[in-house]
């Protein structure tokens, strides 16, 4: 007795103890009888005391398969074959048990098990497979009919062959090319005496697919008995010499060989069509061009009708080597037909004579296929640009009308990655046409589609609007009760492959720079905060604040103070030292009139005491409000800081004379002194100018001594206004200023014609 079957016996030896086999005889006998529920009751307790004898769970499940009762059949069956592995006949019955109750992955477990036992069963191999297919394990299907290929005897050659092609189709059909061919070349290759027209057929198929032409031509002059005629090319120098080493001789030869090109081919009479296709396929993607004519001519002698799909092959070969006059009369044809008359071949015949320049003809197949077939896109886009290079612009938008609507772009996404790239499109060709509102409703709707979240979450909704009289799209502020739709976050966001990030940023920021343009100003405000709520869509810090930088500017636009005031509130915290930040503070708060700044300001400066703007703006609330000491203390520190700045000494001078008018002061006299010592120390720095003697005027002017006021005033007249750069001269000409401000002495004087004349004289338009 070998060791392998000394082993086989071992596992089939029974786990029963020997005292219950008697109990165990007992049962079967009982069961033989009829009197099964007497045989359960004996089978429970062996189970209770033995546990892992598989012999009751087998009885059992007899028992309960001739009562009907399959489930608890399948049950007992699988509990006693896991006890008894080693059964393959078991397993076998019960994967057959388990597909009559449609549990194929349970079949399919089983058919492993019996495998497991029996390696090299080609059927049950075959079986798995078959249902590894049903439940959709392409990989694990292919992986079991490899392995009946290799277990399958050379006696087996047709059904070996059979097979292979099996399962080349499905390869293919999973694309898989590379699989296919490896499995049609083992079959060629194992058995070349079973190799039939179809397998010929299949294999060049999947050469051609894969762009071996020059395999797929080596296979059909193999197994087809096709004979290729050449005749050697003429070279420019040929020299012969009779004592040619051997590698010399072979480099000739295949220098000879590359010299020579078919001039004829003759295909025996009972090749089909089908490979006679192919063979016109390799030839014209190997440049061989002479032999064609005749089995072209043959080919179209043949009805499109039958033949349609081989005249479509043939012109596709053509038009990818740029055959475009060759492949145009198979696709005339074909159009002209009942049966092709389809819209992927008027695609083919549009792109043919579009690549011959024939615009007009390549037009009206290209509107054909839309027609056809309305949802394809690369139609649409060709027919687009095509109208466009025409002249007709209106056509053109035409060909790029959305192709679904909202509900089906809400729950498909692969039809919102297409609506996208029309609208893509179509917003350059609106754009490079000047039709700007039409740009905008087509940038609003992609963006839309972008930030259909986050717009929710800003409580922003795109409407339409007919109050111009024609329907555009435009943005409004919705309170979140008010909102027409609210997405599932997790399912709403966009795939945004269809433009790269940077993309899609430029085309946010072309928008805003759009809407500014047209004084859209609201909007574009609606629209950065809706993108700042698509926290994905910056990565990083620095478009961040280029967004808050959009939102700024868009609100201060808009007039809306309050909201730009938020904007340049978090940009100080932010930077407190950038000058151009300060000057927009100012420009906000002083046409918001709000006085939220002021105790910003003084917070602020609790953590930058140092910081220069501080100072000044501190104590300019401070004079405002009247409590002109600390305004004092803090222009002092500005002073201080930079001493030879006119604005420092013009504040601190004025702060003085403020001083000195209020109504109760102990030292008026000293307090006006000091004030004019700043204010001349001001004259010196800014030097004698328009400006800084009508700031002297006005402090004498303040002080109530006019006759001075007058002198430095009219001095002030005669003077031109500075020369700033970026600014017109308009904007710093004081002198309308200066003029009512002598007119109101000249009047309070009594002097009312001098004060008329300087009115009229100055402040006229």
């Amino acid at each position: 007795m070998t060791q392998k079957s000394i082993h086989s016996i071992r596992r089939h030896r029974s786990k029963l103890p020997r005292a219950l086999r008697g109990l165990m005889g007992e049962a079967n006998i009982r069961y033989a009888r009829g009197e099964k529920e007497d045989a359960i009751l004996m089978c429970m307790e062996i189970i209770r005391q033995a546990p892992v004898a598989y012999e009751p769970f087998s009885t059992m499940a007899m028992i309960y398969e001739d009562q009907g009762d399959m489930e608890k059949a399948l049950q007992f069956g699988l509990i006693a074959a896991h006890l008894n592995p080693s059964d393959c006949e078991e397993w076998v019955k019960l994967a057959d048990m388990s597909l009559e109750q449609d549990n194929i992955k349970q079949a399919i477990i089983c058919y492993t098990k019996a495998i497991k036992c029996d390696p090299s069963n080609v059927q049950y191999l075959w079986e798995r497979s078959s249902l590894y297919e049903q439940v959709g394990e392409h990989k694990q299907a292919m992986d079991g009919y490899r392995r009946i290929l290799s277990l399958l005897p050379p006696s087996d050659g047709e059904q070996f062959m059979q097979l292979s092609r099996d399962m080349a189709k499905s390869y293919y059909e999973s694309s898989e090319l590379s699989s296919a061919i490896g499995v049609m070349e083992e079959a060629l290759e194992r058995h070349p005496e079973l190799v039939s027209h179809e397998c010929v057929n299949m294999a060049a198929e999947l050469f051609i697919a894969n762009h071996q032409h020059d395999k797929a031509l080596e296979v059909l002059v193999k197994f087809c008995g096709i004979v290729l005629k050449r005749e050697e090319k003429e070279t420019e120098t040929q020299t012969e010499t009779a004592d040619n080493t051997p590698a010399q001789d072979t480099e000739a030869e295949e220098e000879k060989k590359d010299s020579e090109e078919e001039k004829e081919v003759v295909i025996p009479d009972d090749v089909p069509i089908d490979i006679r296709v192919k063979m016109m396929v390799c030839l014209i993607h190997r440049n061989v061009i002479k032999p064609l004519d005749p089995m072209l001519t043959s080919l179209m002698e043949q009805s499109p009708e039958e033949l349609g799909d081989l005249y479509l092959d043939v012109a596709e070969a053509f038009m990818e080597e740029g055959e475009y006059n060759s492949a145009l009369p198979l696709l005339s044809a074909l159009v002209c037909s009942e049966r092709y008359n389809l819209a992927v071949v008027w695609l083919r015949h549009a792109e043919c004579l579009k690549a011959l320049g024939h615009l007009e003809v390549a037009v009206k197949s290209y509107s054909k296929v839309v027609e056809m077939a309305p949802l394809h896109l690369d139609a649409r886009l060709a027919l687009s640009t095509l109208q466009q290079q025409l002249g007709r612009p209106n056509m053109a938008l035409k060909a790029l009308e959305p192709m679904y609507d909202a509900e089906t772009l809400a729950q498909d996404s692969s039809a919102a990655q297409q609506e996208l790239k029309l609208l893509l499109h179509r917003s350059t060709l609106l754009h490079a046409q000047g039709r700007t509102d039409d740009y905008i409703d087509t940038v609003l709707t992609m963006l839309s589609m972008l930030l259909k979240v986050a717009m929710v979450r800003a409580q922003v909704c795109v409407v339409s609007d007919r109050s111009s009289g024609v329907k555009h799209l435009k943005l409004i502020k919705a309170s979140r009760n008010n909102l027409t739709e609210i997405v599932d976050q997790e399912a709403a966001y966009l795939d945004t492959s269809v433009l790269s990030r940077d993309d899609w940023w430029k085309l946010l920021l072309r928008c805003l720079a759009v809407l500014c343009e047209v004084k859209r100003f609201a909007e574009a405000e609606l629209l950065v905060d809706s993108t700042l709520e698509y926290y994905s869509f910056y990565d990083d810090r620095v478009k961040r604040k280029e967004l808050e930088y959009l939102g700024l500017s868009a609100a201060f636009l808009d007039r809306n103070f309050r909201k730009a005031y938020d904007y340049i509130r978090l940009m100080l915290m932010d930077n407190v030292e950038r000058t151009q930040l300060w000057n927009v503070f100012n420009q906000v708060t002083l046409h918001s009139q709000d006085a939220r700044h002021h105790r910003f300001c003084l917070r602020l400066m609790l953590k930058h005491p140092d910081n220069h703007a501080l100072y000044l703006l501190n104590g300019h609330t401070s004079l405002v409000s009247g409590t002109f000491k600390h305004a004092l203390g803090q222009y002092m520190q500005a002073f201080r800081n930079q001493p030879d700045h006119p604005l420092h000494s013009l504040v601190v001078g004025l702060t003085f004379f403020h001083m000195a008018c209020q109504k109760f002061v102990m030292k008026r006299h000293p307090l006006i002194v000091q004030g004019f010592s700043f204010l001349w120390r001001y004259v010196d720095l800014r030097g004698h100018c328009q400006e800084s003697l009508y700031n002297i005027g006005r402090a004498l002017h303040q002080l109530g001594l006019g006759h001075l006021a007058i002198h430095y005033y009219e001095k002030a007249l005669t003077l031109p206004p500075l020369k700033l750069e970026g600014i017109d001269d308009d904007q710093v000409d004081l002198r309308r200023e200066i003029a009512y401000n002598l007119s109101l002495i000249y009047q309070s004087s009594g002097n009312k014609e001098m004060a008329r004349h300087v009115i009229y004289t100055y402040c006229t338009v």
